[in-house]
């Protein structure tokens, strides 16, 4: 005699076994294509990856400055004087990576854009590639 259970699993699986496909033999030049695409995929999310961890040269220029600021300091600069091509690098950066801009004018009249803690003094009359020292406002 048969229970219960063993009834409807069996008549379950029996059904679910009706359903499903048989599995179809692969031949070599489908399964060498589809390595193809997983392959160009998984090098266009590892570049994907790399452009978003991507820092502009002239911001790790101005992290080193922070750095040694904090060490001698036990803070972060308050400010820091930079050139032209430094400044359009970082708002590109910006810009790039979907970052919201923090940009104004002191009460000198100088641009200045926020970064990390650290107010960046726009001076146009030193030269473009010019990453000063970090500045304390007291």
């Amino acid at each position: 005699m048969l229970d219960r259970r063993s009834v409807i699993n069996g008549s379950l699986f029996a059904g679910l076994a009706a359903f499903t496909p048989a599995p179809q033999a692969r031949t070599t030049s489908s399964s060498t294509a589809d390595e193809a695409v997983v392959a160009k995929a998984v090098e266009d999310l590892n570049g994907t990856i790399e452009k978003l961890l991507d820092v502009s040269p002239e911001l790790a220029r101005i992290r080193e400055q922070q750095r040694i600021f904090l060490r001698a300091n036990q803070k972060f600069p308050d400010f820091i004087e930079i050139g032209i091509g430094v400044w359009e690098s970082v708002y590109d950066w910006h810009v790039r990576h979907q970052q919201p801009l923090a940009m104004s004018q002191n009460a000198e009249g100088r641009y200045t854009m926020t970064v990390a803690l650290t107010t960046l003094v726009l001076r146009p009359e030193v030269d473009a590639n010019y990453v000063g020292n970090g500045l304390d406002a007291r």
